[in-house]
């Protein structure tokens, strides 16, 4: 008795709460911290033994492979039962706890820490036996091989041409199913499409049959002929146009490979060929002069090297050639000759004259060029000279087919002098293009006498301002302005 009375005692005196102590040794967060610090220091020695490896109750090592598949399996599989468990007991009173989840993501399928605690990579991972049976294959979407295998119609091929689809021409195999693969491109009339489907056609088809089809066909041809040109396709386009006999554009065809001869004396002997093609009448007059005119250039171009090279003629000397003359255009050719060959005679070919009559180069053309050449030179005589012309009473009128506000235009852009540009100023019969021309480039005497021909006091007054102080022009204009026979208008 009297023992239980102490045992009760000691138990109503006694309690789990310590009192406060400085004692760091009995106080028990000190001894939760060195606690926690043994457990870290021994984790780090086991993350850092190489050699030591965890094992499942199944004897595989923990992380790998196969052991993540099974731990995924029997998870899904007791989640599974317990599904099923559930639905047929109903409700029940005590509840089934709920399983704790795999830590394992789905990459762990595919890699898994090997002996040296480093990941698998995919290829290793798939290299084992075990895991080849189990994981799962990765595959394309059904919608992608219908791309490729579906037995799509022609309608519908096109349909996904006309959307950047992959789609296979390889299976339409009749002429049948390629001509309906033809119509139906040109039916939704996208030029991609056809000339896609027209490619497939040439490839797959007789040039014969082709040409046949696409014959009655003639959007589909109009593109196969564009699409021949532009790949330089030469033979292939020749026997088509032959078949459709459209002579004049197999002539034209022909005579465009000149273009790819380099050598003039070969491009010569390859025009001299192509005038015997059966071209209309103005082509045929147009590749006559194409021959002529490099057959002229040939020989000015042997002539002038010479002359060059000698050192006989003075414009070469001071002007010496920068390009050759062969292949340029006949306007190149003409300006060329009014440059370096302007004085020569009608009877040679290097003569402006005699190309002007042999290719009918029209007077304004002509004229244009020879002024621009002269100009150049700054011959202001020969420019005089070519507009000067006499009637049949032997007087001599200036007279321009380009028109005179174009002469001095040329002349001003060659740095033409005051004097000479005054001299077309004034032969602009158009008053105020006459007034404007001489205003911008400066021209005093043709302003102050236009003025003074309209009898504007005003506009003479105020032109007076304009001028340099002490200059001729002020000193023309105080004159005209104090003339009392001028009856001014204002």
């Amino acid at each position: 008795m009297n023992r239980m009375k102490v045992d009760e005692e000691e138990y109503w005196h006694s309690s789990k709460c310590k009192a406060f102590t400085f004692d760091d040794d009995d106080d028990e967060l000190s001894q939760l911290k060195e606690s926690k610090r043994a457990v870290n220091s021994l984790r780090e020695i086991v993350d850092d033994d190489d050699d030591l490896e965890k094992f499942s109750w199944s004897g595989e090592p923990v992380g790998s492979i196969s052991w993540s598949i099974k731990e995924t399996a029997s998870s899904s599989s007791n989640a599974a039962e317990g599904r099923d468990s559930g639905l047929q007991k109903g409700s029940s009173s005590h509840p089934a706890l709920p399983k704790q989840a795999s830590s394992y993501s789905i990459s762990s399928f595919f890699k898994g820490r090997n002996k040296l605690g480093s990941f698998q990579s995919l290829s290793d991972a798939l290299s084992d036996t075990g895991v080849k049976s189990y994981a799962p294959e990765l595959r394309r979407p059904k919608a992608e091989y219908k791309d490729y295998s579906s037995d799509w119609s022609p309608k519908d091929t096109v349909r996904r041409m006309q959307r950047g689809k992959i789609c296979s021409l390889e299976r339409f195999r009749s002429l049948r199913e390629k001509l309906e693969l033809l119509d139906e491109a040109v039916a939704v009339h996208d030029g991609n499409v056809i000339t896609a489907i027209l490619i497939f056609l040439k490839r797959t088809l007789k040039k014969e049959i082709l040409f046949q089809e696409l014959e009655v066909r003639q959007v589909a041809l109009r593109h196969l002929i564009h699409f021949l040109k532009e790949t330089g396709e030469q033979k292939l386009l020749l026997d088509l146009l032959r078949f459709l006999d459209r002579t004049e554009e197999v002539a034209l065809s022909q005579y465009r490979e000149h273009l790819s001869i380099q050598d003039a004396e070969k491009r010569r002997e390859f025009l001299k060929g192509c005038i015997r093609l059966p071209f209309s009448s103005e082509d045929a007059a147009h590749v006559q002069d194409h021959y002529t005119l490099l057959e002229r250039q040939i020989i000015i171009e042997a002539n002038d090297r010479h002359l060059e090279a000698a050192g006989q003629s003075e414009i070469f000397r001071k002007y010496p050639r920068k390009a050759s003359i062969l292949n340029m255009p006949l306007v190149t050719t003409l300006f060329y000759s009014c440059f370096y060959h302007y004085t020569e005679g009608e009877g040679t070919f290097s003569s402006p004259t005699n190309l002007k009559k042999t290719f009918k180069i029209p007077d304004k053309q002509y004229v244009l060029t020879a002024l621009a050449a002269r100009a150049k030179l700054r011959a202001w005589h020969d420019v005089d000279a070519l507009f000067t012309t006499k009637n049949w009473l032997g007087y001599t009128k200036k007279k321009a087919p380009i028109g005179f506000h174009r002469v001095v235009e040329i002349l001003q852009r060659n740095s033409a002098p005051v004097q000479v540009l005054q001299e077309y100023v004034r032969l602009v019969e158009d008053v105020e293009t006459r007034l404007n021309l001489a205003v911008k480039y400066k021209c005093h005497d043709v302003v102050i006498d236009t003025y003074r021909d309209l009898k504007d006091r005003h506009q003479l007054m105020a032109y007076r301002c304009k001028v340099e102080r002490g200059s001729a022009e002020e000193d023309k204009i105080d004159s005209i302005l104090s003339n009392l026979q001028i009856r001014w208008k204002n």
